[in-house]
């Protein structure tokens, strides 16, 4: 049986997302992401669960950086989560007696429709993750009245949902991602999805529509991308690439291969189905035949039989 690490303690929704992707996996919860990925990297476990993105929030960037560091890890799959929030008290304590709750700021932020409706005058203090919160409600003197995550936390921490699925919208998602240390990648199933990290060899007019030109002339299409500062001072940025396809499509690997000799790093994150199965369109010309067949006639031509 394999472990995976996940972003803890028990009753997020990040275990909720290892529950889908790897149901018969042994969970151990970490303190935050990078800890689950270091338990990767190190051996205590198998592999990791954490969060990368939320259709409302955006890009996850602790885990965007965790990433981009340390030794390598590879994607090798995915899971889309709906994300319901429900307000946990202690047994007995009413909608009108909450005070101070505790919360993740990603979840107040979704959530501050229904705190400023029906409890203004509460006060939202930041926890580690909504299921940390729910934890710290259910400490015997707690501070806090009530805790904003989801509900399952409520069934690990001995809390009652005093309102269900309090979300400012209905359809937010977050997307998950395993990860495991590097090896033999998925097979190409026609709908996947590749990531990398890039780093600019060095910063002049045009840097970013080159390396975004490898992937246009190619017709590889970018689902994601984001910028995130390198920490070696102002104006300084690496990039995070999601894009359709697989690195086994010829032009995948030609689009990568272009961008690895502009860049002064280039990290490959992997190839993998993506959740919403979602098949890859693939532009006239730039299916692996195409490429073959444009090779083959090169070959001609360089060998004067053409």
């Amino acid at each position: 049986m394999s472990k995976l690490a996940y972003l803890g303690p028990q009753g997020t929704f990040c275990e909720a997302a290892l529950r889908l992707l790897a149901p018969d996996a042994e969970r151990l919860p970490c303190a935050n992401v990078g800890a689950a990925l270091d338990a990767a990297r190190d051996g205590a476990a198998d592999g990791a669960v954490v969060p990368l993105e939320n259709s409302v929030e955006g890009a996850i960037t602790q885990t965007l950086d965790e990433l981009a560091k340390g030794r390598s890890l590879h994607i090798t799959g995915e899971v889309l989560l709906p994300v319901e929030f429900a307000l946990l008290v202690r047994p007995g304590t009413e909608l009108a007696q909450i005070k101070r709750i505790i919360t993740h700021p990603a979840a107040h932020t979704q959530c501050r429709g229904f705190i400023e409706r029906e409890l203004p005058g509460a006060v939202v203090i930041a926890g580690s993750s909504t299921a940390a919160a729910a934890q710290e409600v259910s400490l015997p003197g707690s501070p806090y009245d009530a805790a904003i995550s989801p509900a399952i936390a409520g069934e690990y921490y001995g809390l009652d949902a005093v309102a269900s699925d309090i979300g400012d919208r209905s359809d937010t998602v977050t997307r998950f991602i395993q990860v495991s240390r590097p090896g033999p990648l998925p097979e190409p199933t026609g709908a996947d999805r590749t990531s990398l990290v890039a780093f600019l060899r060095d910063d002049h007019p045009g840097a970013l529509l080159e390396m975004l030109s490898e992937f246009a002339v190619r017709g590889v299409n970018l689902t994601r991308i984001e910028s995130r500062p390198t920490g070696d001072g102002i104006g300084r940025y690496f990039f995070h690439f999601d894009l359709e396809g697989h690195i086994a499509d010829a032009r995948v690997g030609e689009a990568v291969s272009g961008l690895h000799r502009l860049c002064g790093d280039l990290r490959f994150l992997g190839s993998y189905p993506r959740a919403d199965r979602v098949a890859t369109q693939v532009k006239p010309g730039t299916a692996d035949g195409d490429f073959d067949e444009a090779a083959q006639w090169l070959g001609k031509i360089r060998a004067g039989l053409a």
